[in-house]
């Protein structure tokens, strides 16, 4: 079952975290979260799953940043959200996707527990000129049933920045 909008604003600060939270991005079954100012860059064409992959950090500046199609990019949400006893999950925009935009390449679905920013996997099918605070995906709640431990994981949670991905920690020691 998907939490609607009203129940999502009575869960606010209980069961749910947004910070910053705006009432008017909240929308009948889910909340508009936005693009933060910062966007990472793989440095390499070739990425290797058992080895740390470096990045270049981007700001976004006030007229805009075009990305290139073929190529990743990492990118955040300006909100820290937080969850408890729900299981988050998170879409793009239709208007975004309207524009050959992909907000996340797999990684949609959150873990009951999950405390961070959302790091976005961002690639677009043609170019595209994007701006910092725009309202860039949604989040919506799912209810979990029966017993589960909460997401603890050392690799993303509570997170302050965009998170390049940290596969290559689970070869280490093999």
């Amino acid at each position: 079952m998907i939490l609607s909008g009203k129940e999502i604003a009575a869960r606010m600060g209980k069961e749910i975290t947004i910070e910053p939270f705006d009432p008017s991005r909240l929308n009948p079954n889910s909340y508009n979260l936005s693009l933060a100012n910062e966007l990472l860059v793989y440095d390499e064409y070739t990425l290797d799953m058992k080895k740390e992959n470096t990045a270049t950090r981007i700001e976004i500046p006030p007229e805009g940043y075009l990305l290139e199609p073929n190529r990743l990019y990492l990118g955040r949400t300006a909100e820290y959200t937080r969850t408890r006893d729900l299981v988050p999950m998170l879409e793009g925009r239709s208007s975004v996707g309207r524009l050959g935009l992909f907000i996340h390449v797999t990684a949609g679905f959150g873990d009951v527990g999950f405390a961070g920013y959302w790091t976005l996997e961002m690639f677009c099918v043609q170019p595209i000129r994007i701006y910092a605070g725009v309202e860039i995906c949604q989040i919506y709640y799912h209810l979990i049933e029966g017993e589960y431990d909460e997401y603890r994981s050392g690799k993303y949670q509570n997170n302050v920045g965009i998170q390049p991905s940290l596969l290559f920690r689970d070869f280490e020691g093999k």
